[in-house]
């Protein structure tokens, strides 16, 4: 099982890294604006169809998001 906390910080950190905001990105992906604090606050792990909204959106692999990797490349 993957950390959820982990993701939730790995999403933010690629966000930022791209100079994507948190709000832009829920909004575009058709997500709660509470979806990420859920993560980071406990345990709640996105289903696979949202993780994989979210990768595309950051053109990333949901293996980097996962922590399954280092390379956003890899999988995608």
């Amino acid at each position: 099982m993957h950390n959820s906390q982990e993701v939730a910080i790995t999403i933010k950190d690629f966000a930022k890294s791209k100079n994507v905001t948190i709000g832009k990105m829920l909004s575009d992906c058709n997500l709660s604006k509470n979806t990420l604090s859920s993560m980071q606050s406990g345990g709640y792990l996105p289903r696979t169809e949202t993780l994989t909204r979210i990768a595309d959106y950051l053109d990333c692999s949901v293996d980097y998001l996962l922590g399954r990797t280092d390379n956003p490349e890899v999988n995608r």
